[in-house]
């Protein structure tokens, strides 16, 4: 099958082969034809997607969807990069930055063009809506900052009111663990215990999903304003919720050099963890030109790809949780609420008039205010709040900076090319057909010269940044002796590393999954592709084994508690779809053991209400070393989570299964407008965040929601063994092929060939598009 179109700027014909699994390989005569084909094919697939991602960014939904959506467009244009674009587009590396987005945008506009003249081309959800796809300009690329992960703001407000109600840093560990150990300098006259309720809400909505339901696209003016809070699932509403759990966002990666491999070459694995979404948030695409030949994913709406390979080296990417923002709190002057104090005077807040365009009625006034530090996310008679954040410098357009190394042949090579990397914060693996590997942490780092990022700070001068942390101090490590090295977003700083004077962060993520990676990679002497597979899958979980001894060691049990424990005694961690026994202990403890300790631990409500979900490894090690707290607390936990399981799974304790609870469901954004057909799923999971197959839930519902969307391993020097999977589908478009034919494969664990030779892509190839420069040019 073949297609022939006509493409506005291209230099020279070029084709697009797509394979049975949806990857589109692109061909062009040079690499700004090859970027510019690759906007084209990513609209072809992905054009709902990308128009609902532009206008969430720049803050543009409320003219296709009503007032409901006024706030959440006020709130991103916040963020928006407003600096100098001379200094952005440089800030990306020596490559023609500038050019390359707009050799992309001109492709993705020009297949907006078209479906003007070919409507049959337009994905069915805009005919749903109403709306039609705008163009881009190449700025909106890297303009928009809200799509990408910094942290920690929500933290840092969660330890000031722990510590203003009267908390120490032994309550304040129940909620988050600091590594390296630290105790956070508490400003003395930082008082957070009059501090507004809402003081994270414009945050929370500029950071949140589009969420479109009935009762918000019918919102009334008069109801706008309202439709401002963010529930602790991510869903704008106009309800006030309980506190929002930082999301679990994060990755695994590893690269076994050949020392440690069946074959003698390099293996790299990546799967990189964020909420699962539908269309999916990563795009898998092979660009070949001259001087260009990638294969990887990368997000759909940016050039080139972050993971994947160049034909002579591999490389992948997890979260490193660098702290890269800080709240600020800035004294207002007594007598005029636009002059903040600094330094030794006053100086002006900046504020910005605009106005919003709204469906259905007139524009909408709105006011952004600015300090020094950053954008104010609220204010009150005496006080402006503003963020510090890494999205405010040039170059933090998150995943752009992948530019800078798509040629590297060297870790030399790829780390002098992540010197441009900015956000967000990374450790970057590297393996070369040489046999050389390599880790590098990057990512913009602040200088703090006088407090560590833990808790916010006046911002009257003392506590400013002081730039950025050269991309030197950051750690790294090449060609280890060890053969092999991984990451999985936890504390990784090596021995010695100056973290109290670099202050890179102390909030990392819990060591399970990054322990579990390393006991297995540790006793592999042969490792083959098949156990980079096999460990992408693992559903092992520490914690969950911890709590299961917990159960089984109590001694006051009746009939009942004996059962359970019975049903808990071989219990070995695996947290298998079918298995029962990891449906008890995970209802066990994220429905009742956890809440019991929190409550016990935290008797204070106010207090209480801000710990969950709690750091598992610190309630953990709590109930282990006290008895009295697990005899107190266990038996009736256990109980409860019993009856839990009976009225979820039924009476019969045999036909209970994990699966049955944990369950993955790719909704569509419209599902809840009348389009539940563009659901995929449910499918029955085994794992647990803790799992290297992470797949973290929510806790009423047991519905997965954050894991890997997309997982590779590639056989660095074998290319064509490489594998990839891609859930749900490539494409976004309900009414293409590819638009859920990867979920079956993803949900067994399974991975899809990942064709990169000339001779392996024909023979893949099931569709070809041509394309041909406009009017022959």
């Amino acid at each position: 099958m073949s297609e022939t179109y006509a493409l506005p700027g291209l230099s020279a014909p070029a084709e697009i082969r797509i394979d049975a699994t949806g990857l589109a390989h692109i061909r062009a005569g040079s690499p700004l034809d090859a970027f510019r084909v690759q906007g084209f094919n990513a609209a072809r697939d992905r054009l709902w997607q990308l128009d609902l991602w532009r206008k969430r960014g720049l803050g543009l939904l409320a003219a296709d969807f009503g007032p409901g959506f006024i706030a959440q467009d006020r709130a991103a244009r916040l963020f928006l990069y407003r600096g100098d674009m001379t200094a952005e587009w440089a800030a990306y590396g020596p490559q023609d930055t500038k050019g390359i987005v707009s050799a992309f945008v001109g492709g993705l506009n020009a297949f907006i063009a078209l479906t003007e003249r070919r409507p049959e081309l337009l994905p069915p959800e805009f005919a749903k809506m109403g709306t039609k796809p705008k163009p881009w300009a190449p700025e909106d690329v890297v303009r928009i900052r809200s799509h990408g992960l910094v942290r920690n703001l929500p933290s840092e407000v969660a330890r000031a009111k722990i510590f203003a109600g009267g908390g120490d840093h032994a309550l304040d560990d129940l909620r988050k663990r600091l590594s390296p150990p630290h105790d956070p300098v508490v400003p003395e006259e930082l008082d957070a215990s009059d501090w507004p309720d809402d003081l994270l809400d414009l945050f929370r909505l500029a950071t949140a999903q589009v969420h479109l339901t009935p009762e918000r696209l019918a919102a009334t003016r008069e109801e706008a304003w309202a439709w401002s809070k963010v529930d602790a699932h991510g869903h704008v509403g106009r309800q006030q919720s309980a506190p929002r759990p930082e999301p679990s966002e994060g990755s695994n990666n590893w690269v076994v050099g050949p020392s440690r491999t069946a074959t003698g070459r390099p293996i790299l694995a990546s799967d990189p963890h964020r909420i699962y979404l539908n269309p999916s948030l990563r795009y898998a695409v092979h660009l070949t030109a001259p001087g260009l030949d990638v294969i990887g994913a990368g997000e759909p709406a940016l050039p080139g790809i972050s993971i994947g390979h160049n034909g002579h080296a591999a490389f992948s990417l997890t979260i490193a949780p660098m702290d890269q923002e800080d709240l600020f709190v800035c004294e207002k002057h007594p007598d005029d609420p636009d002059l903040v104090r600094h330094g030794d005077g006053f100086e002006s807040i900046r504020r910005v008039r605009e106005a919003i365009s709204v469906r259905g009625g007139p524009d909408e006034p709105i006011t952004l205010a600015f300090t020094r530090q950053g954008p104010v996310i609220a204010e009150d008679e005496g006080r402006a709040f503003a963020l510090a954040t890494v999205w405010s410098s040039p170059g933090a357009a998150a995943y752009l900076g992948s530019l800078a190394y798509l040629d590297a042949t060297s870790p030399e090579a790829f780390g002098q090319a992540l010197r441009y990397w900015s956000a967000p914060s990374v450790n970057q693996l590297y393996a070369d057909r040489n046999g050389r590997i390599a880790w590098f942490m990057a990512g913009k780092a602040p200088r703090r010269p006088a407090h560590d990022g833990l808790l916010p700070v006046p911002g009257d001068g003392r506590f400013d940044w002081a730039g950025f942390l050269d991309a030197e101090e950051l750690p790294r490590a090449i060609d280890p002796p060890e053969g092999w090295l991984a990451t999985a977003n936890e504390m990784n700083l090596p021995p010695g590393y100056p973290a109290e004077t670099r202050k890179v962060g102390f909030e990392w993520h819990e060591p399970w999954r990054a322990r579990r990676i390393q006991t297995v990679l540790g006793r592999q002497t042969s490792h083959r592709l098949t156990d980079s597979q096999a460990l992408q899958a693992d559903v092992f979980s520490e914690p969950a084994r911890r709590v299961a001894r917990l159960a089984c060691a109590v001694s006051k049990g009746d009939g009942d508690i004996s059962a359970m424990q019975d049903l808990l005694r071989d219990f070995d961690g695996e947290l298998a779809a079918d298995s029962a026994a990891a449906a008890f202990v995970e209802v066990l403890w994220v429905r009742h053991l956890r809440p019991a300790a929190i409550k016990t631990l935290v008797p204070d409500a106010t207090l209480r209400a801000l710990i969950p979900p709690g750091d598992t490894q610190s309630l953990i090690e709590r109930l282990e070393a006290d008895a009295s707290i697990r005899d107190a607390i266990l038996p009736p936990s256990l109980a409860a989570a019993w009856a839990t399981c009976r009225t979820l799974m039924g009476d019969d304790p045999t036909t209970w299964a994990w699966g049955t609870l944990h369950r993955a469901l790719f909704a569509h954004p419209l599902a809840a407008c009348g389009a539940e057909e563009w659901n995929v799923g449910p499918f029955p999971l085994g794992g647990a965040g803790a799992s290297v197959m992470h797949a973290e839930y929510r806790t009423d519902t047991f519905r997965i929601t954050n894991g890997a969307s997309f997982r590779m391993v590639v056989d660095v020097g074998d290319w064509d063994r490489s594998v990839y999977v891609n859930v749900p589908g490539q494409s976004g478009n309900p009414l293409s092929p590819h638009y859920r034919d990867l979920a079956e494969v993803w949900a067994r664990q399974g991975h899809a060939p990942m064709p990169y030779s000339p001779e392996a892509v024909a023979a893949a190839t099931v569709v070809t598009i041509r394309l041909e420069p406009e009017n022959g040019a």
